[in-house]
């Protein structure tokens, strides 16, 4: 019998009026193209929780600058970002084990050098999230909670 391990996350726009958009992969295969992301979505699906090495990614696309509004201190006044929330691993939240161990990588949509950053929940720019676990998941889990 093969058991798998349930992921599931929320996605949502902070500006649901410019349409930007949300790739989620798993071990290099799309999981999901969400084209424009314009409501509240709520994801799942699974991986199989055999001994194994594996990476999730969240992929913001189509930012472009006129998603940020700026004033004339060089304030960011208003901008659209997509937000990932509630992150589980077979019912379990993530919560600080997402925000410790994800690593955020983007180019400030073009305007700056390639930086890997944590993942505190927003994905502003073009870029990519990337968490890397292993399975069976509660074993990672236990030494990462």
């Amino acid at each position: 019998m093969t058991t798998t391990v349930l992921i599931a996350c929320d996605v949502s726009s902070t500006d649901y009026s410019v349409p930007l958009g949300l790739e989620i992969w798993l071990d290099g295969e799309q999981i999901q193209d969400i084209n424009p992301v314009d409501r509240l979505e709520h994801i799942e699906f699974t991986v199989n929780d055999a001994d194994g090495e594996h990476e999730l990614s969240f992929k913001l696309k189509n930012k472009l600058p006129e998603h940020t509004k700026i004033n004339d201190d060089r304030e960011i006044i208003r901008d659209a970002t997509i937000k990932i929330d509630n992150v589980e691993f077979d019912d379990i939240p993530l919560g600080q084990v997402l925000t410790r161990l994800a690593e955020y990588q983007h180019d400030h949509n073009g305007t700056g050098p390639m930086s890997t950053n944590k993942f505190y929940g927003e994905i502003g720019c073009n870029g990519q999230v990337t968490l890397k676990f292993s399975t069976p998941i509660y074993l990672w889990m236990l030494d990462h909670m």
